[in-house]
């Protein structure tokens, strides 16, 4: 289902030292998530992401503003209303939000119990749920005999379980080491071709934008501040907080378990950013770039990760030549695609 925001606003009231404050959480925002996709919301702590989750998801109203679901507008709907559409809808939380009193079938059987499903329904509809996540022997397990990865696991199979249109993750890897997290990532990608869903995920991972969304939004200080396909994004990113996203990512010097790698060997920046997309990440281009012009560079950071399906190279770089002659490289670069922001 397809979700539209119209210039949405939140404030809250802060209170500091007996000094209140009014704060603008979400400041305007306005946007349109397609439907049957992977859409992430990704920004700092305090940016106001989760903030407009709440408004998204119906768990807050704004102050003004308009939620569409489809063609129908949400957030005004009465009380009665407003819980028949939330059923339509499922959510992750970071911290599981499990019943550790119930086991692992009867927390997925809660909701369906909350809707007023007949009981003859809802055992057969808790197996296909738990085997859908891969944990139909656990039906009985006591939630404290069970692992992170295999709680979030159960949390799915329960945000899932009233066969909702929409599901909401909020920072839902973020207590998972990060194997776990890729396996959970993994399978909610699975979940919604299978489904047809339509997915928000809320996080300030750049990794589970990177590995699992399809288009991404940027919030700061309660905008958006940058919005497009995942693949655009990482290679040209247009403001400083996204660039300062991906370069954690690209800069963090650590092997990672799949096979990607990134190596950076100096403290310095460099002055130019390259991303190689595609067929560029096979060609040498610094190689081709120093025997074609009159210039010599310094490679202080790189790597290569895997975005959509597509590899895209990052690397830093030193250019050293006069003023002329690096606006000749950089056009040159761009006409072999590879994607260059001067820092």
């Amino acid at each position: 289902m397809r979700i539209k925001l119209e210039d949405l606003h939140k404030s809250y009231i802060s209170e500091n030292d007996g000094k209140k404050s009014k704060i603008h959480a979400v400041d305007g925002v306005s946007l349109d998530i397609p439907e049957n996709t992977i859409f992430g919301i990704i920004g700092k702590s305090g940016a106001g992401k989760s903030s407009l989750m709440r408004l998204v998801s119906l768990l807050e109203k704004p102050d003004s503003g308009a939620v569409y679901y489809g063609e129908e507008r949400v957030d005004n709907l009465s009380k009665r209303d407003l819980i028949f559409q939330r059923r339509k809808t499922g959510m992750i939380f970071q911290n599981f939000n499990l019943l550790s009193s119930r086991t692992a079938g009867k927390n997925v059987a809660y909701p369906l119990e909350i809707a007023g499903w007949p009981k003859a329904k809802i055992l057969p509809r808790v197996k296909e749920m738990l085997s859908l996540v891969g944990l139909e022997d656990r039906i009985n397990a006591p939630i404290s005999t069970l692992s992170g990865g295999q709680k979030q696991r159960v949390a799915i199979a329960r945000a899932l379980a009233t066969e909702p249109s929409i599901l909401f993750c909020d920072e839902a890897t973020s207590a998972l080491d990060p194997n776990t997290t890729r396996q959970i990532l993994s399978l909610i990608k699975e979940i919604q071709q299978k489904m047809n869903l339509t997915v928000v995920m809320i996080t300030h991972q750049m990794e589970v934008v990177r590995d699992a969304c399809e288009n991404v939004a940027v919030v700061e200080n309660g905008h958006i501040v940058e919005c497009g396909s995942v693949k655009d994004i990482f290679t040209n990113p247009k403001t400083q907080t996204t660039r300062d996203f991906i370069k954690n990512i690209a800069t963090e010097g650590a092997k990672r378990e799949n096979g990607e790698e990134t190596i950076k060997w100096s403290r310095e920046s460099g002055s130019f950013i390259l991303h190689f997309v595609g067929r560029a990440t096979e060609k040498p281009i610094l190689s081709m770039m120093s025997k074609e012009f009159d210039v010599t560079f310094n490679i202080l950071a790189a790597g290569i990760s895997h975005v959509q399906g597509e590899e895209v190279g990052y690397m830093e770089v030193d250019i050293v030549g006069k003023d002329e002659e690096i606006a000749r490289v950089v056009e040159w670069l761009r006409q072999n695609d590879v994607r260059v922001q001067k820092k």
